[in-house]
């Protein structure tokens, strides 16, 4: 089965590939908001400018010429490719390392630190408000947005 592959932007410019059976794939996918960044999450994403090319099942391309002339995508000025690949390890270390508790961020964060169960890694969703009242009593926090990427196992 060949896959095509495209070249994608996020609405913050970060650029990244994506595998589609098809042209009709990859849109089925994006208006269902299931295309996102590996980088920041973000799931506006669009197609960037790319010389097409196919990967096959037998693992071989289009052609040599195509990949030989194929413009390598070029991330947004400041930020390198290296950048984003240690970011997203970075992302998904944090992810192996914590425990998510989702919406009881704020309150498994106090008991922690008025000892009232064991310290560790925990990451989950805090409103502003939270996070400023947390942070009032000392308590520190860092909001960090996590991709998608980081929270799925790698193919």
């Amino acid at each position: 089965m060949a896959l095509k592959v495209l070249d994608l932007l996020c609405s913050l410019d970060h650029t990244f590939e994506g595998w589609f059976a098809s042209e009709g794939d990859f849109h089925s996918q994006q208006a269902r908001g299931l295309v996102q960044c590996p980088m920041c999450g973000d799931s506006q994403v669009r197609k960037g400018v790319s010389a097409p090319r196919l990967n096959l099942s037998t693992g071989a391309s289009t052609s040599r010429e195509a990949a030989a002339t194929a413009p390598a995508p070029v991330p947004p000025e400041g930020v390198s490719a290296a950048f984003q690949a240690t970011w997203l390890a970075v992302a998904r270390r944090v992810m192996a390392q914590t425990e998510d508790v989702g919406d009881r961020f704020a309150s498994e964060a106090r008991r922690m630190h008025y000892g009232e169960t064991e310290e560790r890694g925990i990451r989950g969703q805090a409103t502003p408000q939270e996070t400023a009242e947390l942070l009032d009593e000392g308590i520190a926090v860092l909001p960090l947005v996590l991709p998608q990427a980081a929270k799925e196992p790698l193919h």
